[in-house]
């Protein structure tokens, strides 16, 4: 994954300056990826389709080149993607898709909430996707310079979506930077995860909401997810003692409780023997969190600290 809604740390974002590009027009640009399309098999029809109208989106690169840099504290991530709000919201969603999401938990093990708590992150459960043309997004940002062999790549990747027949080329929507559909998967994510669990012949992480939750369930099953276990909890730590941020740095949860951390709710959703790696995301004075190893899995998904947390967080207020 690439562009994320709501991908913020507890450090400033460091933006690059935009390169410019050097390598002759668009249109050359376009004429060398369409080259080596078709060295990779697809079709000129599929290209043809792929490519009509598109064009430099001034938009897109107005996006790329003004990133904001910001620090943010937890507390406040906290506040703006797990808001009661939210929690209400999606449990009303929830419950119109039936039996959808134990369908998806028992064919890949993961839980029904840790998905759909990713399924609400992404795209607020289904209601803001992105409206970007997914390859002229990508063409701009291939052929403009910044990260160029990045984008290309994902392009490439866009162009065999379109071949397979999965989505038509007008319908292939997504954010600026190409991240396609409900659950924001860049194409090649698309390509390795996307599933068609609703057994209609394509893979339809736009509209299909079967396909957008068995995609991200699938996603976090072949990245390490460990059925039968949960995320992690969070914790009070002693005053004068906080344990240090160390999330990799695991040790059993009957060492942290011989240390004097204490579950907040009052029990350990884990056997005493479990690792548990400690994660304070405003330092020793704010809130404290013990996590385990499918935290990892969720990280997979968007390599942030404050994202894991919020999705797990997320999906307790969901299922609780």
């Amino acid at each position: 994954m690439l562009d994320r809604r709501f991908l913020l740390t507890s450090a400033p974002a460091l933006i690059a300056a935009p390169a410019l590009a050097e390598s002759g027009s668009f249109a050359a640009f376009v004429n060398s990826v369409r080259a080596d399309a078709r060295r990779a098999g697809i079709s000129a029809m599929t290209l043809d389709a792929a490519f009509a109208g598109v064009a430099p989106n001034e938009k897109v690169l107005e996006r790329d080149r003004h990133q904001p840099e910001f620090t943010m504290t937890w507390a406040r991530y906290r506040a703006l993607v797990v808001p009661a709000k939210r929690i209400t919201d999606g449990r009303a969603i929830i419950a119109k898709l039936g039996d959808l999401p134990r369908r998806v938990e028992d064919r890949f093990g993961v839980p029904s909430g840790i998905v759909t708590g990713i399924w609400g992150l992404e795209s607020s459960f289904g209601q803001i996707t992105g409206d970007f043309r997914v390859v002229e997004a990508l063409a701009t940002l291939g052929w403009e310079g910044r990260r160029a062999s990045f984008f290309r790549g994902e392009l490439m990747a866009a162009l065999k979506i379109l071949e397979q027949g999965d989505i038509a080329p007008g319908k292939m929507t997504g954010s600026y930077a190409g991240a396609m559909g409900q659950p924001q998967f860049m194409p090649t994510s698309y390509l390795s995860y996307a599933v068609d669990f609703e057994g209609h012949g394509r893979r339809d992480i736009w509209t299909s909401k079967p396909d957008v939750l068995g995609s991200i369930g699938n996603y976090l099953a072949r990245s390490g997810w460990r059925r039968g276990e949960t995320w992690g909890q969070q914790v009070i730590v002693p005053p004068d003692q906080p344990p240090a941020n160390a999330r990799d740095a695991k040790k059993p949860l009957s060492e942290w409780t011989r240390q004097g951390v204490r579950p907040m709710s009052g029990r350990w959703v884990a056997p005493d023997s479990t690792p548990a790696g400690a994660v304070l995301p405003d330092g020793p004075s704010g809130e404290a969190f013990l996590v385990f190893a499918n935290f990892g899995a969720i990280r997979r998904y968007n390599p942030s600290d404050f994202y894991a947390l919020g999705v797990g967080l997320l999906a307790d207020g969901l299922t609780g």
